[in-house]
């Protein structure tokens, strides 16, 4: 009886470790999301930085 108390002990550990490593995958993921998408929009206006110039285009502004 206390083997089997010991077991279910045990099985419920590994139950909790499986949970929060399910919770650590997914906050991991969307660390990694972030991080692209963060990556993404800054990596755009740094090729964007083309000269803009005024209407007749003596100027550049």
């Amino acid at each position: 009886k206390e083997a089997r108390i010991q077991l279910q002990a045990e099985e419920f550990d590994f139950i909790v470790v499986a949970g929060d490593l399910d919770k650590i995958e997914e906050v991991n993921a969307n660390c990694i999301l972030m991080a692209n998408l963060q990556h993404a929009s800054t990596s755009g206006t740094k090729l964007d930085k083309a000269p803009v110039y005024d209407t007749d285009g003596s100027n550049e502004v």
